[in-house]
């Protein structure tokens, strides 16, 4: 059968709001633009997105209903089985030339599916280590990527790729290709009617979090660090935008910590970086990391980022030059670091000219873009060749 040059089918594990969902629909919007015939799926929809998203997306999304929290027993595994049959019909259907899966779990489930549907070039991505993931499964996803199964397994920063090669991945399977930033210009007037929108005065010092919370990205930490910040700096105010596992339990341990009234939980946004601008400074508190976008999008948009020193964090922030970095896990080391800012407005100036200055040369996004359509194309030329 012959295949499209130009077909490229996307998967992702689950929609919701995250780094690795808005790195594939970016991904997915750049190929459309310039002409690729592009579909993305999902094995389920977790937070109900699926029409707002599909709404502001030009090429087709699909959910596969894999799981339903209101599923038990029998239906859970036939769920997933029949997931898996529609992935297989679609792969087979659509004629693709491309597939690439942006998660462990979509690795092991779609990789397999577009080998046997003998789609050409097969991509899985490895975006970070993640908590609790079984050893039985992170062998087996090496196996099926030295296998040949994954034509290659992309990282998304060198301390990624260092983790792939700890669980099994041979290193020539292993390509890098970090994530891409592409935000329009704000102007500051947005941040403005942010800080007034939260109450915030002029020369209150805003911390902003924006991602996930859950143990893998601190916001624990992170409140344990500001309760020493406020010591120092008391009219300093603490952000965060996101939701997740651990929201009653950090909200109970700000009351806890007496900071409650100075942290304002946002929940899901859709406006993140609108509220970013408005930040004084950026906070990633992550225990984990492969490549946060959340710093690339604060570092775009000239707002100073602090974080732990773990994982891809150390490829965007050069301590003292890009950012700041503080001893990974360690809440002290951040509040010592976060209250040097705070008090320190040239200081917060410099890095953020250096950061917006380093992220423009070599993380905008259609140069990453341009990265994996060069490589998409050698190795469909690499397996025409070879067949």
């Amino acid at each position: 059968m012959k295949r499209l040059s130009n077909s490229l089918l996307l998967i992702g594990s689950q929609m919701t709001t995250g780094g690795a969902q808005r790195a594939l629909l970016q991904l997915a919007h750049w190929f459309h633009d310039r002409g690729y015939v592009v579909k993305v799926v999902f094995f389920y929809d977790k937070d109900g997105l699926y029409e707002s998203w599909q709404a502001s997306c030009p090429f087709e999304l699909v959910n596969l209903n894999a799981w339903n929290r209101n599923w038990f027993g029998l239906f859970k595994p036939l769920g997933l089985l029949w997931s898996l049959v529609k992935l297989y019909a679609l792969m087979r259907q659509g004629d693709y030339s491309y597939v690439i899966a942006y998660t462990h779990h979509s690795n092991l489930l779609a990789i397999p599916l577009a080998w046997l549907a003998g789609v050409p070039v097969r991509l899985g991505a490895h975006r970070g280590r993640i908590y609790g993931f079984p050893h039985w499964q992170e062998k087996l996803h090496a196996k099926m990527v030295n296998s040949g199964m994954a034509t290659a397994l992309l990282a998304v920063s060198e301390s990624t790729r260092l983790d792939a090669i700890e669980e099994g991945v041979a290193p020539e399977h292993i390509i890098v290709i970090p994530n891409g930033v592409d935000l329009p210009n704000m102007d500051k007037k947005v941040g403005e009617e942010v800080r007034q929108s939260l109450a915030l005065e002029f020369n209150q010092c805003m911390f902003f979090y924006a991602g996930r919370l859950n143990y893998e990205k601190g916001p624990d930490l992170l409140l344990q660090a500001f309760s020493e910040v406020i010591k120092v700096v008391p009219n300093s105010r603490l952000v965060l935008a996101g939701d997740g596992p651990l929201r009653q339990e950090l909200s109970d341990r700000a009351q806890q910590l007496d900071i409650d009234e100075k942290v304002v939980f946002l929940g899901v946004r859709n406006d993140v970086p609108e509220i970013m601008i408005a930040a004084d400074v950026f906070v990633l508190s992550s225990r984990t990391e492969g490549m946060p976008n959340a710093v690339l999008e604060a570092m775009a948009l000239s707002i100073p980022v602090v974080a732990f020193n773990v994982g891809g964090v150390k490829e965007l922030l050069q301590d003292g030059l890009t950012g700041r970095l503080s001893l990974p896990g360690d809440p002290d080391s951040l509040a010592k670091v976060m209250i040097e800012l705070a008090t320190d407005e040239d200081e917060r100036k410099k890095l953020a000219l250096a950061g917006k200055k380093f992220v423009d040369e070599n993380y905008k996004l259609d140069k990453i873009c341009k990265k994996y359509e060069d490589l998409l194309s050698s190795l469909l030329h690499q397996e025409a060749e070879s067949n």
